[in-house]
């Protein structure tokens, strides 16, 4: 397993183009969150890499400085999928009957997904008999979603691609993108190439995750190397004005962990523009998140859950506790590699996902198995890693919580629950 050289240095604004980054966070560096291991590779080096948040002086963007190889990230055992998450599969299925009632879309409408994964929110908009697409760079969900009937291209979204959908399917009435605007590094040029499928009509609809929730409920471990930038509402506002967009709505929504669902039409499209657009720009701007000093407090405040987390597994584990944990999502790494967990705490991860069970963790290398194993083994305490679904977790393992153990939430207060 190679790894070295898979990243770079990232000099400028992803959002503005201004060179005028500064160093705002150091996190812990740490393998690609996703990069899960078989058992054949645990004996190869892992190489770590740097996980700094940086913030620009000029549009106040929120961006990583460092940059893994996006190859390297998405085509080399990917391994999240959309649908093993019954929560976000509902909040698709919504999110399509909603947007299909104020696009007006119908059975003549073409619909382009970007980040598709395995083409679970573009078979909602199947079902209603509308054209779809699907852009995905990561191999193993692109066949899923083939093989599901979900006609979906494994290729990198940029201009060049936008060109060739064009003349082959040509405008798209609704382009949309769920948590995928997040991890591509060359962001304008997929507004390049969004710019080439809308129409004067069309909308283009992405959601991200909101760095306002982020900062104001601690959740610094979705912070992981495929998420390269961190959205707010004022620099996106200035990243669609060259051309000849605005957004005419914002959303924030619940899904990882605090969202926001971002709507964009040409400039005097038929949407009105919203006052809740304003209304958060002016919110972020009384939080702070317009200054550089504000994200050095966050990381101050995150060093400090750190402690308070590590004194309470300490605790648990001079008890003779035996601890487990619920989820392998990317953001795991990050929480593991800087508040210092590894395997001679946490004996066994257990993850819904099949494609991560019976792999081991990305550097850590802690075993991932099926959920019946939570059952098996008993675990006194079971640590919610995947803590943005931590209530759907525990009511799904409402057995476990009566007759086994206790779960354990880390985030953003690190605490007991039965």
């Amino acid at each position: 397993m190679r790894t070295e050289g898979f990243f770079y240095k990232k000099e400028s604004c992803r959002v503005c183009g201004s060179n005028n980054i500064k160093e705002a966070m150091k996190l812990t560096p740490t393998p690609p969150g996703n990069n899960f291991l078989s058992e054949k590779d645990l004996g190869l080096t892992e190489e770590t890499y740097p996980l700094d948040l940086y913030f620009c002086e000029d549009c106040h963007h929120i961006q990583l400085g460092h940059v893994v190889e996006p190859e390297f990230l998405f085509q080399n055992n990917y391994s999240y999928v959309s649908s093993t998450s019954g929560v976000f599969v509902e909040h698709l299925s919504d999110y399509a009957d909603t947007i299909c009632d104020r696009a007006n879309l119908s059975e003549k409408s073409f619909v382009i997904d970007i980040g598709s994964n395995d083409g679970t929110c573009l078979n909602f908009f199947k079902k209603r008999n509308i054209k779809v697409l699907g852009v995905d760079p990561a191999e193993e969900v692109s066949k899923i979603a083939n093989r599901n009937g979900i006609n979906t291209l494994n290729e990198f979204f940029n201009k060049s691609l936008a060109s060739k959908i064009k003349e082959q399917y040509g405008e798209a009435d609704l382009i949309t993108s769920h948590n995928a605007c997040a991890h591509i590094d060359d962001l304008r040029g997929v507004i390049d190439g969004i710019d080439i499928l809308m129409g004067q009509d069309s909308i283009f609809v992405m959601e991200v995750g909101y760095f306002l929730d982020v900062f104001q409920n601690k959740w610094f471990d979705t912070i992981y190397h495929e998420h390269v930038d961190f959205h707010t509402v004022a620099p996106l506002k200035k990243l669609f004005e060259p051309y000849g967009m605005e957004i005419f709505d914002v959303e924030r929504i619940s899904p990882q962990g605090g969202s926001i669902r971002v709507m964009v039409q040409r400039k005097k499209g038929k949407f009105l523009i919203e006052k809740n657009v304003e209304d958060l720009i002016n919110l972020e701007s009384l939080i702070g998140l317009d200054r550089l000093e504000t994200l050095k407090l966050f990381e101050k405040e995150i060093n400090s859950i750190k402690i308070k987390f590590k004194n309470l597994l300490t605790d648990l584990k001079t008890s003779g506790k035996s601890i487990a944990a619920y989820g392998a999502p990317t953001k795991a790494t990050t929480l593991s590699y800087h508040f210092e967990i590894g395997v001679d705490d946490v004996n066994f991860i257990v993850d819904d996902n099949p494609l991560k069970q019976g792999l081991y963790s990305p550097g850590k290398h802690i075993p991932v198995l099926d959920s019946s194993s939570l059952y098996e083994m008993k675990p006194d305490i079971l640590i919610i890693l995947a803590w943005n679904f931590a209530e759907d977790i525990m009511r799904k393992h409402k057995k476990y919580g009566d007759e086994i153990g206790t779960f354990l939430i880390p985030m953003p207060i690190p605490k007991l629950v039965n």
